[in-house]
């Protein structure tokens, strides 16, 4: 895709901010990121981290980072390991200790307790269908549960008992006395704390009860001085309900909700429940395979913690859903790996080239800028008699305009000579597996008299270069909005077959023998590669195409 619009972005949120500061309704604004261990991040929470550290950094604030642990049996210590490295690689830092909703869970419950004694909140014994019935819909009021007018006493009994284990979960729930037939469903007596016996990564064995997100969410901001509660757009629904539980308990501050749009990437989903679907039943290897949407991902495919903040920046902060086109980020990642990533070359498919007239033993060492703009130093590269080209780089009869070696043609060699295909030789199959070459000794560095030579192609020396492993990845998705299938299908149809090819026996230069994971290349005339964090080993190292030289896509 062509570059996008360089206008200042929306950031609706920044105005706010400036205006509360300005004002002194704050002398210091507090923001927090508070993500579910239920799941790896996302692309989507890249936005939110951008946008809550982001504000905080940009005026002198603090960004928490808490995790609202409220679901022991979707949690595990794997995923808040991997939310607080994504926050890090992403290069931000919270303020003070990690915190966890469940810090709180006593205050909580004791809030709870004064909800019952002043009668806002009471223990329903209907199962999780009838609740359903009795709620209503959209159109229809609630009805009144038949348990909403129990007894202080005998609610404060009940709750106490579930406390202590007496129930099976789904037995019972405590549940907010608010308004069964207000037009906003999130207020028709909504759940307040739900009997589960499980145990709590943090908390051990100590809760058989455990408060509801909303009721968790709100408090826990209030404990720590939250001044704005920024979250997605489907929240804000929820802020009434936020704020009745703010205005009716003794909390110590009154943070200010403020609700935005989510990021809607094509060609991906992310939702957890169908990112932990592909990884449970195979479909990728893993949280982090580099097709995924995970921040994981992005890191093991070789983006740039500095092109998502950018993309996050580009994409702006608004109240109005809009799918951004994953062009936006591809375009992110080469401008800032066309600035920052040094240059290598790399063969894909090897075809031997053995130049006939080069001395027989002879190596002359030729040295290559590692950048053409920036002064990166440069890499050394043998040059001999024997050396790889891609298979692509010959063919015996090429289509129109092609600018590369056909028998009799020549074509440059990066940083080195001018060379004439002479012969090819072929396998029983029929297949080409060397050519014969002769190289031009007085075109190093300068074209050749009286002779035009067009094409430019990468090679690697036979003898030094490294064998190693390509993934060349796409898009896990054919289809821009995956989830939209035919009846019956799912999103799962829409799996891109050519999503991940693997080339091994494949030849990089020897700079490259010593590469560490991580590390980022341009493989010329291939695209943007990186070393794989995982699977790279010393003597066979893995690449990964993080994204090609230009946006391809479809064509």
């Amino acid at each position: 895709m062509n570059k996008p619009e360089t206008t200042a972005p929306a950031h609706f949120l920044r105005q706010i901010v400036r205006a509360d500061l300005d004002s002194g309704k704050h002398s210091k604004i507090v923001t927090r990121f508070p993500p579910e261990p239920n799941g790896y991040l996302h692309i989507g929470h890249a936005k939110s981290i951008c946008l809550n550290f982001g504000l905080a950094q940009e005026f002198g604030g603090d960004c928490h980072l808490r995790f609202d642990d409220t679901n022991p049996a979707k949690e595990e210590q794997e995923y808040i390991d991997a939310i607080k490295q994504d926050v890090e690689w992403l290069g931000f830092q919270w303020a003070g200790n990690v915190r966890y909703a469940s810090d709180y869970f006593d205050q909580l419950h004791a809030w709870a307790i004064e909800l019952i004694k002043t009668g806002k909140a009471y223990v329903c014994d209907l199962t999780p269908e009838q609740a359903r019935e009795y709620r209503g819909n959209l159109t229809e009021p609630g009805r009144n549960s038949p348990f909403r007018d129990r007894a202080v006493d005998e609610n404060l009994d009940l709750f106490a008992r579930m406390t202590a284990g007496e129930f099976a979960d789904g037995a019972k729930v405590l549940r907010a006395k608010i308004d069964m037939a207000a037009p906003n469903m999130n207020l028709r007596d909504p759940i307040l704390y739900r009997i589960r016996h499980a145990h709590h990564h943090q908390t051990g064995d100590k809760w058989c009860v455990y408060p509801s997100y909303d009721f968790t969410h709100g408090q826990s901001d209030a404990l720590e001085g939250i001044t704005h509660s920024i979250c997605t757009l489907e929240f804000e629904d929820h802020r009434p309900l936020y704020d009745w539980c703010l205005s009716n308990l003794p909390v110590p501050a009154t943070p200010r909700q403020y609700e935005f749009a989510r990021l809607n990437l094509n060609y991906t989903v992310t939702s957890k429940r169908k990112l932990k679907q592909l990884v449970d039943e195979g479909h990728v290897d893993g949280w982090d395979d580099p097709r995924m949407s995970t921040l994981s991902a992005f890191r093991r495919r070789g983006y740039t913690p500095g092109s998502l903040r950018d993309f996050c920046e580009r994409i702006g902060v608004t109240r109005s859903d809009a799918v951004v086109d994953m062009g936006v980020l591809e375009f992110c990642i080469r401008e800032d790996l066309d600035a920052s990533a040094p240059r290598a070359m790399c063969v894909l498919r090897p075809l031997k080239v053995t130049i006939t007239n080069y001395p027989v033993g002879q190596t002359e060492q030729l040295h290559l800028p590692r950048h053409p703009k920036d002064d990166m130093g440069v890499r050394e590269l043998p040059f001999s008699r024997e050396l790889y080209i891609d298979q692509d780089d010959f063919m015996v009869d090429p289509p129109k305009g092609y600018k590369r070696l056909l028998p009799g043609g020549e074509v440059r060699l990066r940083g080195s000579y001018v060379i004439r295909a002479d012969e090819a030789i072929t396998d029983e199959q029929g297949n080409i597996v060397e050519l014969l070459c002769s190289y031009d000794p007085d075109t190093l560095g300068k074209n050749p008299e009286g002779r035009k030579v067009k094409g430019v192609v990468h090679w690697v020396p036979a003898a030094e270069s490294v064998e190693c492993e390509v993934r060349l990845y796409d898009r896990l998705f054919r289809a821009p909005n995956p989830d939209k299938n035919e009846e019956g299908n799912t999103f799962l149809e829409n799996i891109n077959p050519d999503s991940l090819v693997v080339l091994t026996g494949c030849r990089a230069e020897p700079s490259l023998a010593a590469a560490d994971a991580e590390e980022r290349f341009q493989f010329e005339r291939e695209g943007y590669f990186c070393v794989d964090r995982k699977d790279s080993k010393p003597g066979h190292p893995v690449f990964n195409r993080t994204v090609t030289l230009r946006d391809s896509w479809g064509q």
